[in-house]
C-alpha cells in the first residue's frame, strides 16, 4: 500500500486527492463514452435514444478527458493560482452545462445519471471558492 501512497499528491488538506479520484472517475467515463453511449442515455434521458448519437458520445469523451487532464494537474499542483483556477472553471464548465440540460433544454430528468455530475460539480465548486486562500499563496 504505501506503493501506492507514494504516487498520491503530497499536499496538505484533501482537495488535491479528490481533484485526482475525480479526474480518474473522469478517464473511466472517456472510455465508456468510447465504447458505448448506453450511460450517456442514462444522464440524456428525456430525449429520444435516437438522439444520442455515437459522435455527440466522443464529443463529450473528449470534454471529459480534457477536465481529467486538467484536474488530474491541478491535483499535483493544487498550490498553483493557474492550475487551481483552471481546475475550478472545468467544475464551472460541468456545472452550467448539466445545470442548462436539466433546467433549460430538459434534455435529463432528476435522476442519478445528472444528479452525480451536478452534485461533483456543485460540491467542488464551493469546496475550491471556500478553501482558495489555503491553497493558493500569492
Amino acid at each position: 500500500m504505501s506503493f501506492l501512497a507514494s504516487y498520491l499528491p503530497t499536499s496538505a488538506g484533501w482537495l488535491a486527492h479528490w481533484q485526482l479520484f475525480v479526474a480518474a472517475t473522469a478517464v473511466f467515463n472517456t472510455i465508456q463514452n468510447f465504447m458505448t453511449l448506453k450511460l450517456t442515455r442514462r444522464i440524456y434521458d428525456n430525449v429520444p435514444p435516437t438522439s444520442i448519437t455515437a459522435l455527440q458520445a466522443r464529443t463529450f469523451a473528449v470534454w471529459t478527458l480534457t477536465s481529467a487532464l486538467i484536474r488530474g494537474y491541478a491535483a499535483y499542483n493544487i498550490n498553483n493560482k493557474l492550475m487551481y483556477d483552471m481546475a475550478f472553471m472545468t467544475y464551472l464548465i460541468a456545472f452550467g452545462h448539466f445545470s442548462s440540460e436539466l433546467l433549460i433544454f430538459r434534455t435529463c430528468k432528476l435522476n442519478a445519471g445528472v444528479l452525480s455530475p451536478v452534485i461533483v460539480s456543485t460540491s467542488s465548486l464551493i469546496w475550491m471558492f471556500v478553501q482558495y486562500d489555503f491553497y493558493v499563496k500569492i
